[in-house]
């Protein structure tokens, strides 16, 4: 690591020379910022994890709102005829006494009244009442609220993991582009140059120097080298097609090519030194409040023999014949207790199946945790190793354009041949090619260690 470091120091203004010849540079750093926050505003998959997250917080209104009274108008009519009935011998315990009073008053003043029949089914009888109830004590209300809290977290996390994984898409993306347009650039400049060399050719041959044979390997050459350029076409515009969809734009909306490679590299330099730290994921975090909800939830039920209290007030009219008066008017209220007596041993089954989700998510904490320790440690090997090939491919392609032109300029002087002439721009091409390929791998393999150690800011 350290030799790799030095020879990194020693090279860098080679190495920053060169990229300043290959790329124009402008005052951003990286992927341009606006790209990023255009991907956070209208990427598909991330408006559904917030349309999650909102659901979340729905839910949790709603464990809250469960503390508050509930008011219900509550309202029927009733009427019957027939059907069961209760006999009142009003008259049989009442008559002999009128009759007695009767005759000591000698007067007729208390008549004979006959016995009631009231039947049980009430007749045009109606029953309106506000209806109130109120949880007094319930544990389970309580934990309820703090795992939707929980919840809510969990689904926060899930939108920055996301994020983390978009930003590190969408750079990929566009390096895979850049990367293209600079291979476009590179067969068009191989093209050129095979261009001449068959204009060479023509030229030595109408003047009995040259052979036919040099000139159907120019042609040859310049086919090749067009099928090239037109699959580095192809894949110039599938990888804009892809950024684009990413950032839920159309696919033959222009990309900004503009990329200020010489901060990014020193940015990367940084990152050569530095250890991973892999702490800050959302993904730990999320875990590690997966295991408190679910101890959470081991709490909620254990606590299945804490009474249930709640109470309950009506405020209401009811009468037949749609009276309302003094007497119609009523109120009702009481309070209800619940407490479990006997539930065939589930509470005990519900606390032990709590116990082992608290375990299994303390294992995948576990597993989790030495996963992503790899996976930074692999991202940053990556990235030495990358950044050490690129380096080596400066120097290929620095050895490689001295041999072209040495190669070129002896086959202008008859001292080489053609065919040490289409070999030494191959190289060169080869060279070229390989350079930018390995640049645009450098920028990928930091994109990932950027993603493995959570370090670009998404809260910006």
């Amino acid at each position: 690591m350290k030799t790799l470091l030095k020879r990194a120091g020693t090279t860098m203004g080679i190495l920053l020379l060169t990229v300043n010849l290959c790329l124009k540079a402008n005052a951003q750093t990286g992927v341009p910022a606006n790209y990023i926050d255009e991907g956070f505003k209208n990427n598909l998959v991330l408006q559904q994890k917030k349309v999650s997250l909102e659901k979340a917080l729905n839910d949790l209104q709603t464990a809250k709102s469960l503390f508050l009274p509930s008011v219900d108008f509550l309202a029927g009519y009733q009427s019957a005829n027939g059907g069961r009935s209760i006999d009142i011998p009003v008259g049989d315990m009442l008559n002999p006494v009128y009759s007695t009073l009767n005759q000591l008053t000698n007067s007729k003043q208390f008549p004979q009244i006959q016995n009631v029949s009231q039947q049980l089914l009430p007749a045009n009888f109606y029953d309106a009442r506000v209806h109130t109830t109120m949880p007094l004590l319930n544990t389970d209300l309580i934990y309820n609220k703090k795992i939707q809290e929980q919840q809510v977290t969990l689904q926060n996390y899930e939108v920055e993991i996301y994020q983390r994984e978009l930003v590190k898409n969408i750079k990929t993306a566009y390096f895979a582009y850049l990367g293209a347009l600079q291979s476009i650039q590179i067969y068009e400049a191989s093209a050129q140059l095979a261009e001449e060399g068959k204009r060479v050719n023509e030229s030595l041959l109408n003047n009995g120097k040259g052979l036919p044979a040099y000139v159907l390997r120019s042609n040859s050459e310049i086919e090749t080298i067009q099928a090239q350029l037109t699959n580095a076409r192809l894949q110039a515009d599938n990888a804009k097609a892809y950024f684009n969809f990413l950032l839920n734009r159309p696919r033959e909306e222009s990309v900004d090519p503009n990329f200020n490679a010489t901060d990014s590299l020193q940015a990367i330099s940084t990152l050569l030194i530095n250890e991973p730290d892999f702490n800050s994921r959302e993904e730990l975090k999320s875990l590690k409040e997966a295991v408190r909800l679910n101890e959470t939830v081991e709490k909620m039920n254990r606590s299945y023999a804490i009474p249930k209290l709640s109470g309950f007030l009506d405020l209401g009219s009811q009468a037949e014949g749609w009276k309302l008066n003094e007497d119609s008017r009523y109120y009702f209220a009481g309070v209800q207790l619940s407490m479990p007596i006997f539930a065939g041993n589930r509470n005990n089954i519900k606390i032990r199946q709590s116990e082992l989700d608290v375990k299994n998510a303390k294992l995948g904490l576990t597993q989790a945790t030495e996963q992503f320790a790899i996976t930074a440690s692999t991202a940053k090997n990556n990235l030495v190793a990358t950044y050490k090939v690129y380096l080596s491919s400066l120097k290929q392609l620095e050895a490689a354009e001295s041999y072209q032109r040495l190669i070129e300029k002896g086959y202008k002087a008859g001292t080489n041949t053609f065919i040490e002439s289409v070999d030494a721009r191959n190289q060169l091409t080869a060279a070229q090619l390989a350079k930018n390929l390995n640049l645009y791998k450098v920028f990928v393999a930091a994109a990932e260690l950027e993603r493995q150690t959570a370090s670009y800011n998404i809260h910006k």
